[in-house]
């Protein structure tokens, strides 16, 4: 007799037959097929039971068999991943090489190195030079050059150019400008670039390219040299700006039916009809879980202009940032590829619709750089003065250079404004522009800025840095072999930029120690995509004690004290945290009323008992608030 799946196979043909030769062709009377649809089942099932039995008096498999198991399928379909797990393999095994399966293990190693090889090949040979490049970094992390088929740079530029023959000068002069960034552009590319930023009627971008040219020798036509050199007034500016409005249909109060209305501001960025604004002003068009009427409209004038219908193209919810696109030709268009950071107390300008008043022009300064109000990165302090509706309109200097992209204001303070810096967007533009959400690389590691450098005080559950059980209280010291120098306050977002542009799924190679004097570890791990709210998803599968740490910055160490409740010392507060602020300290006794966490609005809450060691270890009872939405995680 057949077993397993073949005998279930062959019984379900069987007993197809065998109803079409009786009750068909015979036409037998239903009570006397009722009987033989009964054994049939029995049989069936029995069949069936049989497959399970069998399936039960197999040999118990190892949880290492399994790990290895898990590693062959993963090698010819998903290679990066499979590096991954065998660096996983090696952490929880740490004699591995002393084991049956080490001969294996470096071979599977080896073939998953050489199927990466071969995709970026392919990714070449197929002209998908953005999964080349990416393809090139995961081998970079690894140590490999992949000279063969062209470094990053070359690859960028090879997408730029195709780009450009599809249209999409947008898309291309960012690539373009990256693989500059690697590698200066040649002359002849330079000037390439620059001729047809003329013909896109993008000034700034002509000028960048110009410089480019200039710096590597070439000779440049006086026509192009003059229009770069050219510049744009805001009456100009104002053109490439237009007001958004979002049509959420009517909500009642007290009886009465009231319009509700979303408005905002966005500019120009490609002669497509492609506009930049904020995610929040077009959040309801993209949110599954908004339950109501959202129409998106722009219009360049005042409310007597006709309104535009406009469609979301990408968005970027950790930076605040949305690509929209309207069916309207442009008489402005501003540059996102100066990718200026403006000094503190220079002069800017903030153009948008307050409260719907549009081509509203406000000056103001440069207050500060480095706020940290944003889950990746740092934004611009501005004076300026905006309201709402000003909500994704360019801020630009004396140069009419793009600075940032207003995003919040602070309504109870005048003059506390704040902006995403310009090359923060032009980073997250070519994501955005392959439309829908911009998926960003995550590691799983919440960090701590110390004089000693990053500090990891987190390492979330399920993810890639868990996997690898990267200690905690280590330091970060390289990020793909690059160490990260940055002034005081922006190591963290330096970090964060290393990552930034990559793709989940990418291999990162991350060098970490104890302390600067001893010797650091190596891990390759693959990058994840980046859940909306990390610590919100951490909330969900990591114990309250642990989420002390990444939310409260409150370190906890279990306590050696006889209480009926359970209660831990502090190891230690992370300096500037809430912690930090309620002024705990290490050594504190502490306890865990209640953990609770509201997602939706945002915010987490812990009640605690502490008996502080300053105050003599009198007990009071204390309520910790914090954002869940931390800038501090990598």
């Amino acid at each position: 007799m057949e077993t397993g799946g073949e005998s279930v196979k062959a019984m379900r043909s069987y007993s197809v037959s065998l109803f079409q030769n009786f009750s068909f062709q015979r036409a037998i009377p239903v009570n006397k097929i009722c009987p033989v649809l009964v054994s049939i089942s029995l049989l069936l099932s029995s069949c069936l039971s049989m497959t399970a039995q069998e399936r039960r008096l197999e040999p118990k498999r190892s949880t290492n068999e399994l790990r290895i198991e898990t590693i062959r399928r993963e090698v010819s379909g998903e290679p990066g991943r499979a590096i991954h797990l065998i660096g996983v393999y090696k952490t929880i095994y740490p004699d591995w090489q002393e084991s049956d399966v080490a001969a294996e293990l470096e071979s599977l190693e080896l073939q998953s190195v050489e199927n990466l090889r071969q995709a970026q090949l392919d990714a070449v040979r197929e002209e998908r030079y953005d999964d080349a490049a990416s393809l090139a970094r995961s081998l970079s992390s690894l140590g490999i050059t992949v000279e063969s088929t062209g470094q990053e740079p070359d690859l960028l530029l090879a997408d730029a150019k195709k780009q450009l023959a599809a249209g999409n000068s947008l898309g291309a002069f960012l690539s373009a400008i990256q693989a500059n960034e690697l590698k200066t552009l040649s002359p002849e590319d330079a000037l390439f670039f620059l001729e047809k930023a003329m013909e896109a009627r993008q000034r700034r971008t002509a000028a960048r390219f110009l410089a480019i040219a200039e710096s590597a020798g070439g000779e440049i036509p006086e026509e192009l040299r003059l229009y770069a050199e050219g510049g744009d007034a805001p009456p100009d500016m104002i053109k490439g700006v237009a007001t958004i409005v979002i049509d959420r249909g009517m909500r009642i109060e007290r009886g009465r039916g009231i319009p509700e209305r979303m408005l905002g501001s966005a500019f120009f960025v490609d002669a497509s009809g492609l506009l930049i604004t904020n995610y929040h002003v077009i959040e309801s068009e993209v949110d599954p879980s908004y339950e109501g009427i959202s129409r998106m409209y722009i219009r360049m004038g005042d409310a007597s202009s006709p309104r535009i219908p406009a469609k979301v193209i990408g968005w970027d919810k950790a930076m605040d940032l949305a690509l929209i696109k309207a069916d309207l030709k442009p008489e402005y268009v501003f540059s996102v590829v100066d990718r200026i950071t403006p000094r503190v107390g220079e002069t800017i300008y903030a153009i948008g619709s307050p409260v719907g008043l549009e081509k509203t022009v406000t000056q103001g300064i440069v207050s500060a750089l480095g706020r940290r109000f944003l889950q990746i990165g740092d934004v611009i302090q501005i004076d300026a003065a905006v309201n709402q509706g000003n909500s994704g309109g360019p801020v630009v200097d004396r140069d009419g250079r793009l600075v940032g992209i207003v995003f919040a204001g602070i309504e109870v303070f005048q003059g506390l404004n704040f902006a995403v810096p310009a090359e923060r967007l032009a980073a997250a533009l070519p994501a955005m522009i392959k439309g829908g959400k911009a998926e960003r690389p995550w590691l799983g590691l919440t960090l701590n800025e110390t004089i000693n450098g990053a500090e990891i005080i987190y390492t979330a559950p399920f993810t890639p840095a868990s996997e690898q059980r990267i200690k905690e209280g280590a330091f970060i010291r390289t990020i793909n072999g690059r160490t990260i120098e940055a002034p005081q306050g922006a190591l963290i977002p330096a970090l964060q930029d290393q990552i930034f542009h990559t793709r989940p799924g990418e291999l990162v190679a991350l060098e970490f120690g104890e302390s600067r004097q001893e010797n650091s570890s190596r891990v390759v791990l693959i990058s994840v995509p980046r859940p909306d709210v990390p610590l919100a998803e951490a909330a969900k599968k990591d114990s309250r004690e642990r989420m002390a740490a990444p939310l409260f910055g409150l370190i906890l160490s279990p306590s050696l004290g006889k209480s009926f409740s359970s209660s831990y010392l502090v190891k230690k507060v992370v300096r500037g945290s809430i912690a930090d602020e309620a002024s705990l300290s290490e050594l504190d006794s502490v306890s865990i009323r209640s953990f609770r966490v509201w997602e939706k609005e945002g915010y987490a809450v812990m009640d605690i008992n502490v008996k502080k060691r300053r105050q003599g270890y009198m007990e009071t009872v204390m309520q910790l608030p914090a954002a869940l939405d931390s800038p501090d995680t990598l």
